[in-house]
């Protein structure tokens, strides 16, 4: 409980750093959605209580080391790529995700083959069956927060080609343009990649 909370405190603090007007709204709102208990995912990386924010803050910092990187070969895009945006759109991004896991305790297999009881998650969708990125935006948006055109593109698509509207040639000619403008888009991206898919990773 005591690492949770740290995570929770760092979170907050990033975030109240940023001076955004109505910041405190919406970290209101994210604890009456659960966010600061829910996993990260039901089954994959960070699947235990709390997951969500410790997933975020290693987004963001991530987010932040290859800024700093990039801008050594690229000097000309720093101010393209403000820390505050970074902090909002990487701490923020998955949202979406606070309401939608609930506990439940299901029988699985043990390593000699025993059934035993396990905690385990369920995903539920229909408190706000809205898709991924667009959720988050909307949720933010709700709670009185004033996100700049690069923080919504971030956000909305921060899940590259794993998105479902990625069915539709009209959301990938969308999604293609918005990497092309927005440099916050491809950092966030990557930086959620890399810390699912390896920092994170089983």
């Amino acid at each position: 409980m005591a690492t949770e909370n740290k995570y929770k405190s760092e979170f907050i603090e990033i975030l109240k750093d940023t001076g955004r007007e109505n910041i405190d709204y919406v970290i209101e709102d994210l604890e009456d959605l659960g966010f600061f208990e829910a996993p990260a995912s039901s089954k994959n990386h960070f699947n235990f209580e709390g997951g969500l924010v410790e997933h975020s803050l290693n987004v963001y910092k991530i987010a932040i080391m290859l800024k700093e990187q990039i801008i050594k070969l690229r000097p000309d895009i720093v101010n393209r790529i403000p820390d505050d945006s970074i902090a909002i759109a990487a701490l923020l991004h998955d949202v979406c995700k606070a309401d939608i896991y609930k506990k439940v305790v299901k029988k699985v297999k043990n390593e000699i083959g025993v059934w035993e009881p396990q905690e385990s998650y369920n995903i539920d969708y229909s408190n706000f069956p809205l898709g991924h990125g667009e959720k988050s935006v909307i949720i933010l948006l709700r709670s009185g927060l004033d996100l700049s055109d690069d923080e919504i593109i971030a956000i909305r698509w921060h899940m590259g080609g794993w998105d479902l509207p990625f069915q539709s040639s009209e959301m990938i000619a969308s999604n293609k343009k918005a990497k092309d403008v927005c440099p916050l888009l491809t950092l966030i991206h990557t930086a959620d990649t890399l810390a699912a898919g390896i920092l994170e990773g089983k």
